[in-house]
């Protein structure tokens, strides 16, 4: 091949590569632009900001930071927040239906009043979170951190727990009908007090020793109630 040849060849093969990596680069004045559906901010800095009422439907905030921002009733529907931190982050009342929260930061987050059906929160960080009166209906917590997470009143119908770390989550005041997945998921201190299991899936005899339920919890066929039920006030600290 002729000088001129190889080096059209190296041009044309280097632009190529640039096409392919450009959609994965954003700039820094995309980062500046304000909230519309379909934004790319993945990876900018948000931290500490009042983005209330925004909408990012069907965008994407992957590995952004929106650490201490208020995005209280804002539109995630669709949204990528993929390795996104979120931590004590105010999420209050918004959208985010289908939304995809896999591998996020969002210790101590507030996801009161959020519809996050069908959701995924797959290997997310998510301890001390606040799901109270959510709708997580088909919302996937597979190997999700939900330590001390507090589920008071969500709708959890057909949720998936599987291999999550529930340990002293509070589930007591959870809706949901038909099962719930908790294969292999750590129930150490998990609050399941009259909560009716019945029909879940997943769920064993010494996860349930280690949990804290008492003589209202229902339980699948072929389990029993531990003698170690109710747990002790001190246990719950």
């Amino acid at each position: 091949m002729s000088s001129i040849g190889t080096i059209l060849s190296v041009a044309i093969l280097t632009g190529a590569a640039a096409l392919t990596l450009a959609p994965t680069t954003v700039s820094a004045q995309e980062c500046r632009t304000d909230p519309y559906p379909g934004i790319n901010w993945s990876s900018c800095a948000k931290r500490n900001l009042m983005l209330s009422g925004s909408d990012f439907s069907k965008g994407s905030l992957a590995e952004a930071d929106l650490s201490f921002t208020d995005l209280r009733d804002s539109n995630f529907a669709g949204t990528n927040l993929t390795k996104a931190k979120l931590i004590r982050t105010w999420m209050a009342g918004s959208n985010a239906e289908g939304a995809n929260f896999s591998k996020v930061e969002a210790y101590r987050s507030d996801f009161q009043k959020v519809r996050a059906n069908d959701a995924n929160f797959t290997s997310a960080e998510l301890e001390r979170s606040n799901f109270s009166k959510a709708e997580l209906n088909n919302a996937r917590f597979e190997k999700a951190e939900l330590g001390r997470s507090n589920f008071d009143g969500a709708v959890l119908t057909g949720a998936s727990f599987a291999f999550a770390n529930l340990a002293r989550a509070d589930l007591t005041k959870a809706e949901f009908k038909g099962p719930l997945n908790f294969q292999s998921a750590f129930f150490f201190l998990t609050r399941i007090e009259g909560v009716d299991l019945s029909s879940s899936i997943g769920l064993d005899q010494h996860q349930l020793n280690v949990a804290c339920g008492d003589r209202r919890t229902k339980l699948p066929a072929g389990l029993t109630l531990p003698e170690s039920w109710p747990c002790g006030d001190r246990e719950m600290d």
